[in-house]
C-alpha cells in the first residue's frame, strides 16, 4: 500500500460500521469512549448545521481504514480540538495517522485557527500515542503526566 492509494475524504454514514469496528479494534477505548466516539461520528456525518464536528475517513480500497475528527470548541475564537484520530491495526504504523494529522492541520489552518488542543492520557498505556503527537509535530504546551481516568466500576451481567 502506497500513501497515494490512500483518499482522505468527508466521513458519510455507511463509514460508520469500519470506522467503529477499528476503534473498537484498537483496544485502546473503554466501553463508554466508544459510545461516544459513535456519538460524535453520527454526529459530525447528520449534516445538522449546528454541528462543529468535522469527521474525515481515509480510505483504501473503498475501505476506511483511518478516521479523523476536530472541531472548533465552543465559546472560544480561534481554538480547535482534536477529538479522534483512530487508524485500524491492520494499517497503523504505514504513515496513515500521520496523513489524517497532517490532512487535519490544513482544514484547521484555513478556519483561521490560533491553537489546536490534543488531549490524552499520561497512562503508560497511550505512549505509542504520545509518541505519535510528537513525531507528528503536535506543539506540546503543558503535559500532565498524572491524569489517568477515574476507576470504572465493572459491569455486571
Amino acid at each position: 500500500m502506497n500513501q497515494p492509494d490512500v483518499v482522505i475524504r468527508p466521513a458519510q454514514a455507511s463509514d460508520e460500521p469500519a470506522v467503529m469496528d477499528f476503534v473498537e479494534k484498537t483496544g485502546f477505548f473503554r466501553i463508554g469512549e466508544l459510545a461516544v466516539a459513535r456519538e460524535v461520528f453520527c454526529e459530525a456525518v447528520s449534516g445538522k448545521p449546528e454541528c462543529t464536528y468535522q469527521s474525515y475517513v481515509a480510505v483504501f480500497q473503498n475501505k476506511a481504514i483511518g478516521w479523523v475528527c476536530f472541531g472548533s470548541t465552543p465559546c472560544t475564537v480561534g481554538t480547535f480540538d482534536m477529538y479522534w484520530i483512530v487508524v485500524d491495526p491492520v494499517f497503523q504504523r504505514k504513515g496513515i495517522g500521520k496523513l489524517l494529522s497532517r490532512f487535519a492541520e490544513e482544514e484547521i489552518k484555513k478556519q483561521n485557527s490560533r491553537l489546536v488542543v490534543v488531549e490524552t492520557s499520561g497512562t503508560s498505556r497511550y505512549e505509542s500515542t504520545r509518541i505519535f503527537y510528537e513525531k507528528t509535530a503536535i506543539c506540546w504546551q503543558r503535559k500532565s503526566r498524572t491524569f489517568t481516568p477515574p476507576a470504572i466500576p465493572s459491569a455486571s451481567i
